[in-house]
């Protein structure tokens, strides 16, 4: 099998006017989370996978984990698209590793 590596990146805009709303919006949050996804901004979040096959199965369990309203969207890259992201307003934090070279798993 073939290792390239790619970054799942979930978007989403639910909506917030009721409490179910709200505790909708947590519980899909805290999945994302516990799966390890991490936060890039408010409401968009990203995951390592190892190859396409990893990466459809992330698909299919934010399909399975998804709120009844609002929009969730996913867009799945190569790491080396996603190394070379331009960051235009802000601080570049050095905790986070985004480069295009193999990871490293100590």
């Amino acid at each position: 099998m073939i290792c390239r590596y790619m970054r799942v990146l979930v978007f989403f805009d639910l909506p917030m006017l009721s409490s179910e709303d709200r505790k909708a919006y947590t519980r899909f949050r805290k999945f994302l989370i516990n799966d390890g996804y991490m936060m890039l901004q408010e409401s968009v979040y990203c995951k390592l996978a190892m190859n396409q096959n990893s990466a459809d199965a992330m698909i299919l369990r934010i399909k399975q984990n998804k709120p009844n309203a609002g929009l969730v969207q996913v867009l799945t890259i190569t790491e080396k698209q996603f190394a070379s992201m331009e960051l235009i307003i802000g601080d570049k934090h050095n905790d986070i590793i985004d480069s295009s070279e193999r990871v490293i798993v100590l």
